[in-house]
């Protein structure tokens, strides 16, 4: 029955009393909070984690990493060349023949090549076919269009990727330049369900909990390639769960921010794959070059499996120190990839039996690895605030790579007879002498090739760098101020053709004794300027700065860029205040490019990621001799290679017009030049003992095979004469006494002055013989003929 209004309003009657829940445990309550805190905090975590790797990425992960380049080849007429190498050195240079590259494209055949620069080319649009004939250039034609060049320029190549800080070097690559074999062997070997999964495998990790639960250890890896990836970029190598929680997390918020090949990319770009000399080996890239002295694109199948075989244990399963353990984790690898499918029974048996095909490159030659320090070195004086700021992504060099292998050659080669010459003298002591090489331009002051050693491996010590006493071949700055007085003026003026006396001497300065000694203790007299420098006599050379003033000697050997801390006195005429190779080539550019001396210099530009320019050079130079002073000497130094202590160059075969002067100390030096080129080569022990072998025997050969090879290469071939600069005169005089020669002087030579201070007198030691006549003249023969009148000097 319906209840009524009143009904509704009374009190309801008591209802049965119900049973009340018990109430939660304390225990609950704090499990509860602690988890609703733990998943607030893992939101703000994950959130303040992506706006981080959001950063990260943005500012490039790469953002330490300096590709270095070498100074573009140009392809000529006429050379010795053949499409397969040109393409090698495209391909060095981030070329392939894949349509869409960024830098560039090629296409090739026999006897033809097809180069089509791309638009992150230093040189877009610029294509070109190159024809061969003979092993030479035959044609090239600018594409479109067919216009014939005598020459083209070759995109440069990378030296090397590096990290100066952690001192890693890596060769970037892209995923599509990866071979499918190595994406194929890194998966079976680290990751086989990486395309599939979202950055954690939950099987790995349900399998390496379980085990490592079971076996009460943390030895069991889950890590994914992605999260191997977030541990190499961002975190340390902890085996803990703490560590690897942040890097699942991370793993998770690349795999939202980033495609499956980004993620591959970067990790065959960052993976450590073991040591060569003082640097890590990171990424593929430079792998491939190390194990195997080939571009990534070119490995093989089992050359893959290799590389993805160590990647767990780089140095344990190093093919080149461990050949059977690495042989034997490659055919694990190569079973992974037959067992998840990628490889049919026939390649996988053939591929297992292959052998490993290890082929080390090349290290010091091709990556200069002392230059690359002078680089790293100039960077952080000349484009500090550029770089840190912007952060430097390609940095071109002035680098020759085709040179840089001449001198590795030429020192290899030379020390290789230097020791064997120590070993006869019983003069050897291990590790043996040490070496130094730069070449660089003579007008530009480009430094074009450098080793600072032997090894890089073996000791960094850039030797190119290393105070040491130049010796002789700082001579010739005690007869370039000599010269100088025809100009400045003086209480003497002097000539190539002047003497001065060589004979024992003792010289005095402030109160103390100085005696110098000649090579063998043999002394000549009186000689010219011209003969006592192309002899090398010590004695004649002191006694010349005596006369011309220790302080002027002093004063232009720092003007040439020598050193600063050069004193005015008898020794510094020996070269006995020390300086370094480097300078020593900077102070020599004052002969060979006129009297204006130029600093060396090694980087070209420098470029942000995005292209933005950061730096070019601007090469300092500054004159520091009359041309006509200059040329002179440049005169005398020819001398010196021509019939002095440097006649070794001849002898050896290099006959271009050249100038240049030995040096012995307690080392051997050599430094010299051609038009083109200038080279100066340094030879001794770190430790300043006495080499004990003349600079004509320790540093002249290095420096004749470096300069006959670089002969042979494009832009240095056919050096040609020095040129002399007007105000210069030639005459033909006496080399014993300087003066002109007249119709009776038993030898004549050419000599070179400045105008007005050629001698004008004839020499007077040599005369007409007395005539033989077949009677006695004071007897009266009355048939006897009238004698005739002496000879007269000639007039002037």
């Amino acid at each position: 029955m319906a209840r009524g209004r009143e009904d509704i309003l009374q009190e309801p009657e008591q209802a049965e009393a119900q049973p009340r829940p018990p109430a939660p445990h304390p225990a609950a309550r704090w499990m509860a909070a602690a988890l609703l805190l733990a998943l607030g905090g893992a939101v703000v975590l994950y959130a303040r984690s992506s706006t981080w790797i959001d950063r990260q990425l943005d500012s490039g992960s790469l953002i330490n990493t300096a590709s270095m380049y070498a100074a573009p080849e140009t392809v000529a007429l006429g050379q010795k060349a053949t499409a397969a190498g040109i393409a090698a050195v495209l391909r060095r240079s981030g070329y392939s023949e894949r349509d869409g590259n960024p830098t560039g494209r090629y296409r090739a055949g026999r006897g033809w090549i097809e180069i089509h620069p791309g638009r992150q080319s230093c040189y877009p649009g610029e294509s070109a076919v190159i024809r061969f004939a003979g092993g030479r250039v035959a044609e090239i034609r600018a594409v479109p269009g067919g216009t014939a060049l005598t020459s083209y320029r070759l995109e440069p190549q990378l030296i090397s990727s590096i990290d100066g800080h952690s001192r890693d070097k890596r060769r970037l690559v892209s995923f599509d330049e990866l071979p499918k074999a190595l994406v194929a062997a890194v998966v079976s070997a680290e990751d086989k369900r990486f395309f599939e999964h979202r950055g954690i495998d939950p099987r790995r990790v349900l399998k390496a909990a379980w085990v490592d639960l079971k076996e009460g250890s943390k030895q069991q890896g889950a890590s994914t390639i992605t999260m191997q990836l977030a541990r190499s970029l961002w975190l340390d190598r902890d085996k803990s769960w703490r560590r690897k929680a942040r890097e699942a997390l991370i793993a998770l918020q690349l795999e939202q921010k980033l495609s499956k090949k980004d993620i591959f990319e970067h990790y065959a770009n960052h993976v450590y794959l073991g040591r060569r000399g003082t640097f890590n080996i990171r990424g593929f890239g430079e792998a491939a070059r190390v194990f195997f002295d080939r571009e990534v694109a070119q490995l093989t199948l089992p050359q893959a499996a290799t590389l993805a075989g160590m990647l767990q244990r780089p140095g344990y399963w190093n093919p080149l120190r461990y050949p059977e353990r690495a042989r034997e984790r490659r055919n694990l690898v190569l079973s992974a990839m037959f067992e998840n499918g990628y490889l049919d029974p026939a390649t996988y048996r053939r591929s297992a039996a292959s052998p490993l095909g290890v082929k080390p490159g090349d290290e010091d030659s091709t990556d200069a690895p002392y230059f690359l320090d002078l680089v790293d070195d100039e960077l952080q004086s000349v484009a500090r605030g550029q770089v840190e700021e912007t952060g430097a992504e390609r940095v071109y060099t002035t680098l020759d790579l085709r040179l840089q292998r001449a001198a590795e050659e030429a020192v290899r080669n030379g020390m290789r007879a230097v020791d064997a010459q120590l070993k006869r003298r019983r003069n050897y002591h291990p590790p043996g002498p040490q070496v130094a090489l730069i070449a660089l331009d003579p007008h530009t002051g480009a430094v074009k090739a450098l080793t600072g050693g032997r090894s890089y491996a073996a000791s960094q010590l850039n030797r190119v760098r290393a105070r040491r006493q130049p010796g002789s071949v700082f001579k010739p700055f005690v007869y370039t101020a000599a010269l100088n007085t025809a100009l400045a003026g003086g209480p003497r003026l002097f000539t190539p053709s002047s003497s001065v006396i060589d004979e024992p001497t003792t010289f005095w300065f402030n109160g103390q004794p100085y005696e110098p000694a000649n090579f063998g203790r043999s002394f000549h007299g009186s000689v010219t300027l011209r003969r006592a420098l192309a002899r090398s006599l010590n004695v004649a050379t002191v006694r010349l700065a005596e006369q011309v003033g220790y302080p002027a000697v002093a004063e232009l050997a720092r003007s040439a860029g020598l050193g600063d801390d050069i004193l005015p006195t008898p020794a510094v005429a020996l070269g006995a205040y020390e300086t370094t190779p480097l300078r020593v080539a900077a102070a020599y550019t004052v002969y060979a490019n006129q009297g204006v001396q130029v600093e060396p210099w090694l980087v070209s530009t420098v470029q942000a990621g995005d292209g933005t320019l950061l730096y070019t050079a601007q090469p300092h130079s500054r004159r520091v001799l009359d041309p006509r002073v200059a040329y002179l000497m440049v005169d005398m130094l020819e001398e010196v290679i021509r019939s002095g202590s440097g006649a070794g160059v001849r002898a050896r075969g290099f006959h271009a017009p050249a100038a240049g002067k030995t040096g012995t100390s307690r080392d051997g030096w050599f430094a010299g030049f051609t038009s083109n080129l200038l080279c100066v080569v340094w030879v001794g022990y770190d430790d300043n003992r006495d080499l004990n072998l003349e600079g004509a025997r320790s540093a002249l050969p290095i420096w004749t095979e470096f300069m006959k090879r670089a002969a042979s290469l494009p832009g240095y071939r056919d050096p040609q004469p020095f040129a002399m600069p007007s105000g210069v005169e030639r005459a033909i005089v006496d080399p014993t006494t300087g003066l002109l020669a007249n119709a009776y002087c038993p030898s004549k030579e050419a000599a070179l002055f400045i105008s007005g201070t050629q001698p004008f007198g004839y020499c007077p030691a040599h005369h007409a013989p007395e005539p033989v006549l077949p009677f006695d003249l004071a007897a009266g023969d009355p048939a006897a003929p009238e004698p005739e009148p002496a000879l007269e000097e000639p007039e002037q």
